[in-house]
Formats: C-alpha cells, sequence, structure tokens
C-alpha cells in the first residue's frame, strides 16, 4: 500500500489506471462488463475506487505459478 493514503482514500479512474497500468478506457469496460471485479462508487457521475479494493484486487491477482494461486494457508 501506498505509504501516505489510507485504507478509505478514494481513487479517481485516473489514479487506479497509473496504478493497475492499464487505460482508463480499460477500467470503464471491467465495470460495464464485470471483467475484473474491482468495486467502485458512483458518487452522481463520478467514479471512484476505495483504496481497500484496490489493494485487495492487486492481491487477488498474485499468481505462484500459472495454475496456483498464492495463498496464506499451505497447498
Amino acid at each position: 500500500m501506498h505509504p501516505k493514503r489510507s485504507q478509505n482514500t478514494l481513487l479517481t479512474p485516473t489514479q487506479v489506471s497509473e496504478q493497475l497500468g492499464v487505460t482508463i478506457g480499460t477500467l470503464a469496460v471491467w465495470r460495464s462488463t464485470g471483467t475484473c471485479q474491482i468495486p467502485y462508487l458512483k458518487i452522481g457521475r463520478c467514479v471512484r475506487y476505495k483504496t481497500s479494493d484496490i489493494d485487495a484486487f492487486l492481491s487477488e491477482q498474485t499468481h505462484l505459478h500459472t495454475h496456483l494461486k498464492k495463498t496464506g494457508g499451505a497447498l
């Protein structure tokens, strides 16, 4: 996690796209299709992401090799 932000910080799509290395358009497609299920907030017409949700998404993407995800317990 970034040292200067709390778990409740709200991030813009621009900030999230930079952190994940994807375009803003890709985030929009993911929201529309549910391809990557990253929770988001709609505040009026503004989309925001909670830092804790982005951190959780990144943790879920950690893999040991092609068919096993990294888990906290034994395999």
